[in-house]
């Protein structure tokens, strides 16, 4: 089943942008868009959705106030011109929030988090869309579907990272930071400044090397204690 999604922008220009950005994961539906969020409360109490984007400065009402006013809350982004609700906004418990005008990188950034929210999830308002959870990587202009359970360990190359997985390698234009913080904390962890891993693929471990798919990769100084204590669940000894 796909990941049901509504958009509520008094600015047609911003809905198209949303709609162009989404039409290019194929799991995901579009089922409705609003320029005036009192259409919407009708719509969202005859059929629940996966994802609302909303704006926040709207005639009629504001879209911090159309939040607060939810019978149920589904996976909610900000999508405004204003960075000033941020604050705010986060204090209602939203997933991510978007400053117009929004590029598609930042746009994969926030599907990411909601595929991580929604494949991960195990509140049961999400049981329907279960399936492998994945995460999606732009290589050479084209949106590649990637399994986590497939991903081995991650490279840093300078403005790059090399993706390392059971069934090929990607080269991504995007940095270890960035990709580290889209994955789930509870499989991978950063080893290394210039390495990402998956803990589930480790073979074995060997002084402050870990072996996966029979490659050695170096654990960092800096990255050893917790290294240590997430993976080898063995403390680092104090001096």
């Amino acid at each position: 089943m796909k990941i049901k999604c509504i958009i509520i922008d008094d600015e047609q220009l911003a809905i198209n942008v949303i709609e162009s950005h989404l039409k290019k994961f194929t799991d995901v539906e579009i089922t409705a868009t609003f320029n005036q969020p009192l259409k919407a409360y009708s719509s969202l109490e005859k059929e629940k959705v996966d994802v609302l984007f909303i704006d926040i400065n709207m005639p009629q009402m504001n879209g911090l106030t159309f939040i607060e006013n939810l019978n149920y809350k589904p996976l909610i982004v900000i999508t405004t011109a204003y960075r000033e609700y941020a604050v705010r906004s986060y204090e209602l418990n939203i997933l991510d929030y978007l400053v117009k005008p929004i590029p598609f990188n930042r746009f994969l950034k926030t599907m990411n988090k909601i595929y991580q929210r929604v494949y991960l999830n195990s509140e049961s308002q999400y049981t329907h869309l279960r399936q492998e959870p994945h995460i999606f990587l732009k290589v050479n202009k084209k949106l590649i579907k990637v399994n986590l359970n497939d991903i081995l360990y991650i490279e840093s190359l300078k403005d790059y990272i090399k993706l390392i997985t059971d069934v090929g390698d990607h080269i991504v234009h995007k940095s270890l930071t960035a990709i580290t913080e889209e994955l789930p904390e509870s499989n991978f962890i950063r080893i290394h400044r210039s390495y990402t891993i998956s803990i589930n693929k480790i073979e074995a471990i060997e002084g402050n090397t870990v072996e996966i798919a029979s490659r050695k990769i170096p654990i960092g100084r800096n990255y050893l204690k917790i290294t240590r204590d997430r993976i080898l669940n063995t403390p680092e000894e104090e001096n």
